[in-house]
């Protein structure tokens, strides 16, 4: 994922996440975006983000979240 892909699949995030957790969801994504730029980002990474992630979320955007994160996970390793 390029940098702007990174910026707006952030936002989209950050714009879903319960009130007062938009830090914490911002820390896990950024350190999700360094492993991908280093290209360190793997599979296990993705499993231990998921759960954080629902964690933080608003529970009404749950399932439109899962959409798109089953989109970007399955694209992930298609460089």
């Amino acid at each position: 994922m390029d940098k702007q892909g990174q910026e707006r699949f952030l936002s989209f995030i950050l714009e879903r996440v319960q009130e007062g957790k938009e830090d914490e969801a911002k820390e896990i994504l950024t350190e999700n975006f360094r492993k991908q730029d280093e290209g360190t980002f793997s599979q296990a990474d993705i499993e231990e983000f998921l759960p954080k992630m629902i964690s933080l979320l608003k529970p009404e955007k749950l399932e439109e979240i899962q959409a798109v994160v089953k989109q970007f996970s399955g694209n992930f390793g298609s460089k």
